[in-house]
């Protein structure tokens, strides 16, 4: 144990074999950077709260208003973060505009890591 009750090797003998394995799909700095970014477009309670209302299927802005009991200000400013992070698309019909998901990766990033969580949860009771 390290001064912050880590377990730590207790002997300095780096596993070439492993570290080189490793480094086959270790990510470049830039890629290391977009990730980070992209948690931080998840970090916000409303934007994964739109996210999920968006998991079955498209709605439109009032739904998601409606839905999430917020105001059309606070979803729009959102909606406008989660397209320009390419999280979410949208198509007008006539006056009303349906947003969703982008692609089958946002869905997959945000379902399974609440699957993570729920079942976390089944496991402690």
């Amino acid at each position: 144990m390290n001064e912050c009750n880590v377990p730590v090797c207790s002997e300095n003998c780096p596993h070439q074999n492993l570290i080189d394995l490793a480094k086959q799909n270790f990510p470049t700095l830039e890629e290391i950077e977009e990730l980070a970014e992209l948690y931080k477009i998840f970090s916000d309670n409303t934007r994964l709260k739109i996210i999920c209302a968006l998991g079955k299927d498209e709605l439109c802005v009032c739904d998601i208003c409606e839905l999430l009991s917020l105001n059309q200000s606070t979803v729009s400013h959102q909606l406008r973060i989660l397209k320009s992070s390419k999280l979410v698309k949208y198509r007008r019909q006539g006056k009303q505009i349906f947003y969703s998901l982008d692609d089958d990766h946002v869905k997959g990033i945000i379902f399974q890591a609440l699957d993570h969580i729920r079942e976390d949860r089944s496991i402690t009771k």
